[in-house]
């Protein structure tokens, strides 16, 4: 289902939620928020907490602009309760966001295809421990924004990760990666089609949550000075992931490039963070669409299930 989206619309920018990217969200939502009123829409912030269904009927919101980041706002939870409730929301619908967060089940659906995966196992807490062989990457299969990363060089630091994964996340299967050293770039993906693929040169050694969200810490090259190749590569992958994951609007895939010029997929986002200098708002200001025209754009392709 659409809806007829007029400046008159009533349109809540839901932001915050219960996740620990609840910060990062505030910060997309505050944004797009301003840019929908600098746009000239009826638009009101909706921080999001368990009384979401309530403060959507009070403020009679009509379509749901989705700012949120992490569980119970990227993976599906708000996404069916929209649905239920019949309110237009904008980016993925349940399946993509459900299976896009996490990482385990993101890499399930796409074997067999053209997207190159970067070789794992699993372990669940209380189990015994794998054999330490390499260099490895622990991650919390529904983390984002870079919790619950540990990146082990030796066998120390891999018991150690394991044990603070058991601690943070006792009821959850650990997913161990063979540990890709090289260039992370990103390629967003807008309606199906991927935007310039971006170069991300943190100034720490890895692209850490410091790296992240701390101005000056890192570097980002838009266009990637990486070689065509590479770059069309990592595009076609993030459209065949976009694609095989049944994602809408703007989502933005990540992607590790070794030193054989080989580009790796690490995981794809359906609610990429936006503020006027996140990622994707600065892939699309490339083509040349202000952060204000995607915000209005993204609005513009919101809908319930088709």
């Amino acid at each position: 289902m659409t809806t007829n989206i007029t400046n008159s619309t009533r349109v809540g920018v839901l932001m915050g939620g219960l996740s620990p990217e609840h910060d990062i969200s505030i910060k997309s939502g505050k944004s797009v928020l301003q840019a929908l009123l600098s746009r000239g829409y009826n638009a009101t912030a909706i921080v999001v907490d368990r009384e979401l269904p309530f403060a959507l009927r009070e403020q009679q919101i009509e379509v749901a602009w989705l700012a949120l980041h992490g569980e119970y706002g990227e993976d599906g939870c708000v996404q069916g309760l929209l649905e239920v409730m019949g309110i237009p929301y904008t980016g993925s619908g349940v399946l993509g966001c459900a299976v896009s967060m996490d990482k385990m089940a993101t890499k399930r659906a796409l074997q067999n295809t053209e997207v190159r995966l970067i070789p794992d196992q699993q372990w669940a807490p209380g189990s015994p421990r794998p054999e330490f062989q390499s260099a490895v990457v622990v991650k919390d299969p529904v983390g984002g924004s870079s919790i619950g990363i540990w990146v082990c060089d030796t066998a120390k630091e891999f018991d150690v990760a394991l044990t603070e994964f058991s601690q943070h996340c006792p009821h959850r299967i650990a997913l161990i990666e063979q540990c890709i050293k090289g260039e992370e770039i990103t390629v967003p993906v807008l309606d199906g089609r991927a935007l310039p693929a971006i170069s991300i040169r943190p100034h720490n050694e890895f692209f850490d949550l410091e790296a992240k969200y701390t101005s000056g810490k890192t570097d980002y090259l838009v266009p990637s000075p990486l070689p065509e190749n590479v770059l069309l590569s990592a595009q076609n992958q993030a459209v065949v992931a976009y694609q095989n994951l049944s994602m809408r609007g703007i989502a933005r895939a990540d992607f590790i490039v070794d030193e054989t010029e080989t580009a790796y997929f690490l995981e794809i986002n359906a609610i990429p963070g936006m503020t006027s200098t996140s990622l994707a708002p600065m892939a699309a200001k490339h083509k040349g669409q202000s952060f204000e025209q995607l915000v209005e754009h993204i609005l513009l392709s919101a809908k319930c299930r088709s």
